[in-house]
This record gives structure tokens, C-alpha cells and sequence, in this order.
């Protein structure tokens, strides 16, 4: 019997510059297009590391997307936008696209500077359908016709703020895609759902709704509400609608978000209808096509890099542990001896380390969702009937709750305990993700003691301090990564409160470190020393209330002043430059320097890259001490000429 030979097809992916190449590609060739740009996902992941699960998960659903909608003239705007690497590569960036994440590549996430199919930018979930609706607002204003399309996944509509923007969105031209990959929700996702999603999208459908409206607005109330209810939870039962009716929204789905023949018919019949809003409900699978993410219990959200045959992920070399898990071990340590002691994550447990504490005390670890807001607040409400919240939240996401550590912990002094993990700046993700800006707003309120980690002993000794200070709202930060390899005390000593610490002696230049470049501050010294120039290495460890006996021992006893954060201007040397001023101490010829991070948003890049940006590395201190002593020394110091 003779073999018959299949077809090699050509492939697409090569063909495909921008969106406009793919619109006229039949449904074959979209799926091909969609399989090759998964491969493309995979294989791009495996060498830059980052998101794969979220986008792997969506590939269908891009393809749909740019093959139906005019973009960029129509706006697509991806909530968090951690899954948005197939989207760049199908939006002119491929040839860019193994750059993703690394200095001067490509974002992990969308952003306005990097391409025009980036209409806004993003990281922090929950804020796609907001700023949508800006742009309806905008395009409405202008007259215009363009479409306006926000993807949310169904974990960001955990984020309150999502509800807040469709409860405004009133009958404004506006498409809401809700990605559902939740595996806990089983929605009908077969060839009925599938159809009725289709009809129910229809103009036609849509005709005879709006008649049976125009006939129901004329019937007695009772009769007229009866008739609403009946078509409205009709479809709600079969489709899990209600809420979004209810809020405004024309609910179409759920529809299976792997299948590119629902999908284009769907969103083509949304397209061409003139009125709205729309809410498309889109059921995918995280990790689709990639059979160890697939397999992982977290989809591969994030990853390192990784061998695409095994899906075996690069391993970290062993070294000292992270101080998340120091932080996590630390609290574990203090809720066994305290069973007062609670935990709050907003979402993030396995990165804040309470994955650890919620093995051992599930009842007392709270998971709130993507609600930094409610987080803090209900972290107040346990304060207030004597329980001891620990609220562990990433700097940069704390800012989204800011508003509630003002009015519902400080001003009520409730001591509610602040874990601020990923503290100054954090390599691959980014300025979205850096802790830039905590020590200012935190420092800024009455009450509130702000501590910084300098190492992870130092990190041990605050978590037992918080634990047991009640007085008020306590809060301290540490950096991302691996701590320098101390040993951590298996019984940490508490702080005294408002109290840094010497921990090397000089005479003529004195470092005081808040924080983790604490490391960096004795480096330098060791540099300054080396060039005859005595040097005094302090570390603050509290930058409110601060310790005003030592700072006024340094400003006495030497002939420069540097301080150093890893936190934006308007900090700790803010704060200590303020108290030197008042207490009249600058008049005796002293000179300071602060050292922060400079007034900018620093791309990704290595961590010891982006510092060398902010001019916080080793050198860097040591050169703006020798600068400060105007001595005219030209030296080199590690690579940097002072």
C-alpha cells in the first residue's frame, strides 16, 4: 500500500510582521498561527525566564484579538499584563522579544514607551477596565468610532476597583473580556454553551431582546419587572451572568477561549454591534499546550529558565536563604509562642513567604485576593479586637492601600504590624514592582515606626519586635533575594525602639546605612579606608522615630555625613537632614549627602546593575564621601573615578 504524505505546512509566524498581516487568515490558519506562537512563548520563556502560565494560557485568545479588531487603532488594554508575551510577538517586537526582562529589552509587561499596541501600561492588577473606560470617554468626546477592548483575568476581579469602573460604565460603547482560569470554577464550556454564547451575541438575538424591551416598557410594573427577571436570570442561570447585568453589563458566554471558531464569531458579533457594554466570558486553561506546566500546581506563573524537552527549571545555586523565608521562619518562630499572632497576604503567599506560615497555622493565615485596601483595613479590625496582624504585602502593592494605613490604622493607632518585602528595587520586574516610595509615605505618619533590615539577623530581631510592640502601627522592609549568609539568632534579641547601632569606627567619614546596603556601606568603607580616610559605618535600622543620639554623635565626630537608602528622595536622609537642621547641628561646618535613589523610574536590569544606576553600589558611596571632603583626590574606586 502506497504511504501518503502530509503536507508540510509553511509556516505562518515568519509572515506575520503586525496584526494587519494575520486579519485576513482563515480559521486554519489561525490555529496553525496560534500553535506556532505558542512554541514561540516556550521557547522564548525557557532562555529570558518570567511569566509563561498566564500567556501560554492565552494565545488563542490574542490571535482572536489582533485577527477581529483594528489595533492599535482599536485600544487593547491587558490587566497586569504579565501575560502579554504572545502579544508582543505579534506586535512588531519578536526580533526583540529574548530581551524580555533583561537591561535595555524588552518589559515584562506592556508599556506606552515600548510600542503603540501598548495603549497603556501595566503591572499592578485590577486597573484595565478603568482606564478603558477613559479612553471610551475620550473616544466619545472626540466623536470617534474605535473600539476599546480590556482583558481581565478573573483573579484581578478580585481588585475592587475593577467593580468601581463597570459601575460606571452606564451604556458606554466598551468590551470587557473576562479571562476565567480559575480551575476551581467549572463552568459549561462545551458545544452548547459555545452556541447559545454565539446566538446570544447575535444582532439577531439582540433585535428581538430590544423588541421584547420596547413591548415589556409599556406593561403594568409588576408585569414589566417579571418579564425582566425572567429573561435576565434565565440567561444568568445558564451562563453565570447576573452580577455583570447587574452592574450594566450585556453578558455574553462562557465560551471556550482555546477555540478560535467561538471566539472570532463571538467577538465579530460584539464588534458590530453599536450599543453597550459588553462582558465576553472566556474560560482557558493556564499553561495550555505545555504539558509540565500543565502538570505544575502553579501553571508555571513564573519560572526561571528551563529545558523545553523536561521542563526541568534552572536551579538557583545554594547560598544563604531569602529574606522572605527568613521573615516567614522568623513569624513562624513568634506565632508559636503568640497565638494572637496572625498573617494577611493579598494574593501573594508563596511570594511573601506565608505559604510557609499558612502550613503551619492555615486559621490564622487570611488570603484576601487582589484587595490591598481590604487587606489593611481588616488587618485594623483584628488590631482593634486584640488580635497581632502581621499585613505582608510587597512594598509597591502596599501603595495601593495607602489611604486605609492613613485613616484606619495610624490615625485610630492600632498597632497593625507592616511586612514590607521587596523593598527598593527588584531586578526583572522592573520600576512597576520596585519598593521605592514606603519609607516617605510610611515615615510621613504620626505614629508609625518605620525599621529597615539591614541583614537578615537584623530582620529576625524586627519581626520579634513587632510582635511584641503594641503602642501603635509598626512597619518594617526588606529587600528581594538572598540575605549575605549571617547567622540568624535562634532567639533574637527585641530592638529598643528609635536605636541604630555602631558596627565600625572611624573619624573622618561616617556612613549611615538605612536598609540592606548596609553590606555596600562596609565595602565602601573598606574603600575610603584604603585611601587614608577613617571611616565610621552605622546602621540606622529605625528612620522614624530616629535615633537622634547617634546621628548627632556622627554629625560631632566627623567631617562627613552620608546617609544611604534604597528608597526615592523624601526619606530617611530627608528625615535626618530635617533634624540636623532644626537641632542647628549643619552651622558647625558639617557635611552631608543623602544618597537615595535618584528621581527617576529605573528599567529592569540585574539588581547590581540597577544600583549601579542609582549610584548606591560600593563605590559610588565611596565617591561621594571623597567628593563631600572636596580634596581634589582623582582616584578610582571600583571601577568608579572619584
Amino acid at each position: 500500500m502506497k504511504e501518503t504524505k502530509m503536507p508540510i505546512q509553511t509556516p505562518l509566524l515568519d509572515k506575520v510582521n503586525s496584526p494587519a498581516d494575520l486579519r485576513d487568515f482563515n480559521i486554519g490558519e489561525l490555529r496553525q498561527l496560534a500553535d506556532e506562537l505558542r512554541a514561540e512563548t516556550i521557547d522564548v520563556v525557557s532562555v529570558t525566564g518570567g511569566h509563561l502560565g498566564a500567556g501560554l494560557g492565552v494565545v488563542e485568545l490574542t490571535v482572536a484579538l489582533h485577527h477581529v479588531f483594528d489595533t492599535p487603532n482599536d485600544r487593547l488594554i491587558w490587566d497586569v499584563s504579565h501575560q502579554t508575551y504572545p502579544h508582543k510577538i505579534l506586535t512588531g517586537r519578536r526580533d526583540r522579544i529574548r530581551t524580555l526582562r533583561q537591561g535595555d529589552g524588552l518589559s515584562g509587561f506592556t508599556k506606552r514607551a515600548e510600542s503603540e499596541y501598548d495603549p497603556f501600561g501595566a503591572a499592578h492588577a485590577g486597573t484595565s477596565i478603568s482606564a478603558a473606560m477613559g479612553m471610551v470617554a475620550a473616544r466619545d468626546l472626540a466623536g470617534g468610532s474605535k473600539n476599546v477592548i480590556a482583558v481581565i483575568g478573573d483573579g484581578s476581579m478580585t481588585a475592587g476597583m475593577a467593580y468601581e469602573a463597570m459601575n460606571n460604565a452606564s451604556d458606554k460603547r466598551l468590551i470587557v473580556i473576562l479571562n476565567d482560569n480559575d480551575m476551581s470554577i467549572a463552568p459549561p464550556v462545551g458545544a452548547l454553551s459555545a452556541h447559545l454564547a454565539k446566538l446570544v451575541s447575535g444582532q439577531g438575538y439582540r433585535t428581538v431582546r430590544k423588541l421584547a424591551k420596547d413591548i415589556a416598557s409599556h406593561m403594568p410594573y409588576p408585569l414589566k419587572e417579571a418579564a425582566r427577571k425572567t429573561e435576565e436570570y434565565a440567561r444568568g442561570m445558564a451562563a453565570g451572568g447576573t452580577l455583570f447585568e447587574e452592574l450594566g453589563f450585556y453578558y455574553v458566554g462562557p465560551i471556550d477561549g482555546h477555540n478560535l471558531d467561538h471566539l472570532v464569531g463571538v467577538l465579530q458579533n460584539v464588534r458590530d454591534l453599536e450599543d453597550g457594554p459588553f462582558l465576553i466570558h472566556v474560560v482557558t486553561k493556564k499553561g495550555k499546550g505545555y504539558k509540565p506546566a500543565e502538570a505544575a500546581s502553579d501553571k508555571y506563573h513564573g519560572v526561571s529558565r528551563f529545558n523545553v524537552v523536561t521542563g526541568e527549571q534552572q536551579k538557583s545555586k545554594p547560598g544563604p536563604p531569602s529574606y522572605t523565608k527568613v521573615y516567614a521562619q522568623a513569624l513562624i518562630a513568634e506565632a508559636k509562642k503568640d497565638d494572637k499572632i496572625v498573617a494577611i497576604t493579598a494574593a501573594m503567599p508563596g511570594g511573601t513567604g506565608l505559604d510557609l506560615f499558612g502550613d503551619e497555622f492555615p486559621d490564622r493565615t487570611f488570603d484576601v485576593g487582589i484587595a490591598e485596601q481590604h487587606g489593611v483595613t481588616f488587618a485594623a479590625g483584628l488590631a482593634a479586637d486584640g488580635m497581632k496582624p502581621f499585613c505582608t504585602i510587597y512594598s509597591t502593592f502596599l501603595q495601593r492601600g495607602y489611604d486605609q494605613v492613613v485613616h484606619d490604622v495610624a490615625l485610630q493607632g492600632l498597632p497593625v504590624r507592616f511586612a514590607m518585602d521587596r523593598a527598593g528595587l527588584v531586578g526583572a520586574d522592573g520600576p512597576t514592582h520596585a519598593g521605592a516610595f514606603d519609607i516617605g509615605y510610611m515615615g510621613a505618619l504620626p505614629g508609625m515606626v518605620v525599621m529597615a533590615a539591614g541583614d537578615e539577623a537584623e530582620l529576625t530581631r524586627m519581626v520579634a519586635t513587632s510582635a511584641a510592640y503594641d503602642q501603635g502601627p509598626i512597619a518594617f522592609r526588606y529587600p528581594r533575594g538572598a540575605g549575605i549568609g549571617i547567622d540568624i539568632p535562634k532567639q533574637p534579641k527585641l530592638l529598643e525602639i528609635g536605636k541604630g547601632r555602631l558596627v565600625r569606627e572611624g573619624s573622618t567619614v561616617a556612613l549611615l546605612s538605612f536598609g540592606a546596603r548596609l553590606s555596600e556601606a562596609h565595602k565602601a568603607a573598606d574603600l575610603l579606608d584604603a585611601q587614608g580616610l577613617s571611616t565610621t559605618v552605622a546602621d540606622a535600622r529605625f528612620a522614624k522615630p530616629l535615633d537622634t543620639d547617634l546621628i548627632s554623635r556622627l554629625a560631632r565626630e566627623h567631617e562627613v555625613l552620608i546617609t544611604i537608602e534604597e528608597g526615592a528622595m523624601g526619606g530617611f536622609g530627608a528625615f535626618t537632614l530635617e533634624y540636623l537642621a532644626r537641632s542647628g547641628q549643619l552651622d558647625n561646618g558639617l557635611k552631608i549627602r543623602n544618597l537615595t535613589l535618584p528621581d527617576i523610574f529605573i528599567d529592569q536590569d540585574t539588581p547590581y546593575q540597577m544600583y549601579e544606576v542609582a549610584g548606591l553600589n560600593a563605590a559610588h558611596i565611596a565617591k561621594a564621601a571623597i567628593a563631600a571632603l572636596g580634596r581634589g583626590n582623582v582616584v578610582e574606586l571600583g571601577g568608579v573615578v572619584a
